[in-house]
């Protein structure tokens, strides 16, 4: 852990200097008072309705001979956001498509509200499963980002300026006569979620999105999924993320070469596994992920 990753615990608790290790880091937290609080009860408050959304019963995908998914079993519920998490090359890219239908499962089923994406066409596949991908802009082809949102209303028969309207939400202020291209990161990101979200899909999955995301990006992007559970639908979030992992999620499923090792609440998930564990984690122990878990304890 160097200075300028240990933002968080460390210059909240106004540790000077900054520690340089998580031994460090370690001794300069044994002046904090905390009590420690079952795992459960560390997780932000979830809109878990305990209805079922999507449900994937051994879903397996090879590509030639060669297997990207083996058995993988995957509930989830509305108002929850579960993160995938693994190693490159474990599986989480190709999970993602195999539910939403568009990667061809070699064995195995996926239901929707009843449906399977993969036997739909793509505008119905798109109101069930949306999809972020890994490289949001792959999305983006028009000249514009107002062109943009007039095509997702097209293609999705919402009433005109849906998906502005959305936009709107997820990142105030963007000039819609702006190329795509020319956009931060986080505004290409709230962009094709805007697209995406155009559909009204009842499962949203996103890959990797915090890439290339400064903190703040992160922050908002953190709130946006919140407010899509709250909204009643079910998030899932690929990532190596392991910090945002502790922010945002209420459970985590672990994957290693197309397989699932690890599933469960957050807080016992990571805590069982060194190379998942947050900053926080790996200086306190016990059940604690999040800074802002800390400092609700110390205050």
């Amino acid at each position: 852990m160097t200075p300028s990753s240990a933002p968080g615990p460390g210059r909240w608790a106004g540790w000077s200097p900054l520690p340089l290790s998580v031994r460090d880091a370690r001794r300069a937290a044994r002046d904090l008072v905390l009590v420690d609080r079952a795992p459960d009860e560390n997780r932000s408050s979830s809109q878990r309705s305990g209805e079922t959304l999507l449900q994937a019963r051994g879903v397996s995908v090879s590509y030639g001979r060669l297997p990207a998914l083996r058995s993988v079993d995957l509930t989830l519920d509305r108002g929850e956001v579960v993160a995938v998490m693994g190693r490159n090359g474990s599986g989480k890219s190709t999970l993602l498509w195999a539910l939403q239908g568009t990667r061809r499962r070699t064995a195995g089923s996926v239901s929707v509200s009843g449906s399977d994406p993969a036997e739909l066409g793509a505008d119905a596949r798109r109101r069930l499963v949306g999809l972020v991908p890994q490289t949001a802009a792959d999305l983006l082809y028009l000249e514009s980002v107002d062109e943009e949102c007039a095509a997702a209303d097209r293609d999705s028969g919402s009433a005109a300026g849906h998906a502005q309207s959305l936009l709107d939400r997820l990142a105030p202020g963007i000039d819609g006569d702006r190329h795509p291209r020319d956009l931060s990161e986080g505004q290409r990101l709230a962009l094709v979620l805007a697209i995406v979200l155009t559909s009204g899909p009842e499962v949203v999955a996103l890959d990797e999105p915090t890439r290339g995301l400064d903190y703040p990006g992160k922050e908002a992007l953190a709130g946006i999924l919140a407010a899509l559970a709250a909204e009643g639908r079910a998030v899932l979030v690929a990532t190596h993320d392991v910090e945002f992992v502790a922010r945002v999620a209420d459970r985590v499923v672990v994957l290693a070469e197309g397989e699932v090792v690890s599933s469960g609440p957050t807080a016992r998930v990571v805590a069982e596994s060194p190379a998942f564990a947050p900053q926080v984690h790996k200086i306190l122990g016990g059940s604690w992920l999040t800074v802002d878990q800390v400092r609700e304890a110390v205050g």
